[in-house]
């Protein structure tokens, strides 16, 4: 089945009961991706959770399941409350993501750079998922951080989080840093701390200036970073947007795309 709205030159495809989506749709996106020689991506948990790793606000969502684990990811709760601390780091030993791979999704995104058509893609997700497919790590902008590095939050330090996770699998279950004895995180932002304004700079700036916004698997509900749509369509480009979802920026999309990510992305990148 096909909905349009006509007005905004906007098609929605819907399921054909299979799960997949509409071939003729999906077309329609590969061709405005295809006419585009600057295509920026923005990314969300839509993308990951093909490889196996839960987003926080859907139906099986790790905060819908569990309202105090958003504490987690509260900064004002993990420095002031041990408890926290200690349970986040159980949590980080025994994450998905540790035991994810890169689905298809991820593998049409690096087809998309190889072609020389993708000039940057900006990830809400943490997991690190993209490089590991193969994805530029200096076109990859993580606009909320990765799951991958811990950080002091007294000096600054950095390394890798695996290094930190060791000592916690040893039994430290808070582990301070090593250099200044201060309190550790992942290298995520959490609630309650800053994004990166540089990356914000070069996300937006990238989306003004590109042919075609792609947004994957993302509800475009978490601002600042979902401005990069109207940023885009406002300078000019041209937007397709695939989620399993309905959006609220629906409406400035040329083309809006459901169905599974990894099924479809491959067709509307040119990889398949």
């Amino acid at each position: 089945m096909l909905s349009g709205e006509a007005g905004n030159n906007v098609f929605h495809v819907i399921s054909n009961g299979k799960g997949n989506p509409m071939d003729d749709e999906v077309e329609r996106a590969r061709a405005v991706v295809g006419e585009s020689g600057r295509v920026v991506v923005l990314t969300g948990a839509g993308i990951s959770t093909e490889s196996g790793i839960p987003d926080f606000r859907g139906p099986s969502g790790v905060w819908t399941k569990d309202p105090e684990a958003e504490k987690l990811a509260t900064i004002s709760h993990y420095l002031s409350e041990p408890d926290v601390r200690r349970r986040a780091w159980r949590s980080r030993v025994d994450h998905t993501g540790w035991r994810a791979e890169p689905n298809a999704g991820h593998v049409a995104l690096v087809a998309l750079e190889a072609a020389g058509r993708l000039e940057l893609l900006v990830t809400q997700n943490v997991d690190g998922l993209h490089q590991l497919a193969g994805s530029d790590p200096g076109r990859v902008v993580e606009i909320h951080g990765t799951m991958r590095e811990a950080t002091c939050m007294s000096c600054g330090w950095r390394g890798p989080m695996q290094e930190t996770l060791d000592r916690v699998r040893a039994g430290e279950e808070d582990p301070p840093c090593l250099v200044c004895g201060g309190i550790l995180k992942s290298a995520t932002i959490s609630f309650g701390q800053s994004l990166v304004e540089a990356d914000l700079d070069r996300s937006f700036e990238a989306a003004s200036m590109c042919d075609c916004l792609l947004a994957v698997g993302t509800s475009l509900a978490v601002f600042p970073i979902a401005q990069m749509v109207p940023f885009a369509a406002a300078a000019g480009a041209r937007v397709v947007i695939v989620n399993g979802e309905p959006t609220a920026m629906d409406g400035l999309a040329d083309a809006v795309v459901g169905g599974r990510i990894s099924e479809v992305l491959g067709t509307i990148c040119g990889a398949g």
